[in-house]
């Protein structure tokens, strides 16, 4: 039925991308993938986004919902009883909050690391200080964030963490090392090997050729 009909508009290299598919996944919803070409975006990208003019957005029953974690939250949000993003507990639903809202402020820096060669020191230095804060004070011995089972903080956090671990290997930097943040790789270990998880991520070589790709483009740029 139309009012129940599920799209995405998204790129397929985008990590906030992948935090739509991954819950649509975890929770079993059928959908339609439109994928966009960002230099030259769809008219129907423009109508519904058109604050941002950016991907992802989730169209459901002809309504557009925007920016990747508040769609996460909104699909957990109509489907509920599958697969839980959420914690029922009030104390626990908003700690999961808090570190959402932290991945999103924080995951900023990632992106540094790519973009800036010049600012490349400083991005470092503040990439391991969220890694630092993460390790010890969030993940813990937990397997996922949410415990046993990927909760909506595990799905903000891994499309920070593998697109680093991505970077690394263009950049040639190693800052997600198992000996200092021995929690950490063993979770994004856990997390990946979720069938779901594996299945939706970006072929990996493919991954490295589009980021390079991108680099090129950057430097380019700046000279």
């Amino acid at each position: 039925m139309a009012e129940d009909q599920v799209k995405l508009y998204g790129v397929w290299a985008s990590p906030f991308n992948c935090r739509v598919i991954w819950a649509l996944k975890l929770k079993g919803i059928a959908y339609e993938y439109i994928g966009e070409d960002l230099s030259n975006k769809s008219p129907q990208l423009l109508q519904y986004n058109p604050v941002h003019k950016k991907i992802p957005v989730l169209v459901h029953g002809g309504k557009p919902i925007c920016e990747s974690m508040i769609i996460v939250e909104y699909i957990d949000e109509i489907w509920p009883q599958i697969n839980p993003l959420l914690p029922a507990d009030p104390y626990e639903r908003a700690q999961a909050r808090f570190w959402v809202k932290f991945a999103e402020e924080k995951g900023s820096v990632v992106w540094s690391l790519f973009r800036s060669i010049e600012g490349r020191e400083k991005a470092t230095k503040e990439t391991l200080e969220v890694l630092e804060v993460v390790e010890n004070q969030c993940l813990g011995e937990k397997k996922f964030f949410g415990g046993d089972n990927i909760s909506i903080v595990d799905i903000a956090f891994g499309a920070i963490f593998h697109w680093l671990q991505v970077i690394e290997e263009i950049i040639d930097l190693k800052l997600l090392q198992a000996e200092k943040f021995p929690h950490l790789h063993s979770w994004i270990n856990n997390f990946r090997d979720v069938p779901v998880i594996k299945d939706s991520l970006p072929d990996h070589e493919k991954l490295l050729a589009f980021f390079k790709a991108r680099m090129e483009k950057l430097l380019a740029s700046s000279n």
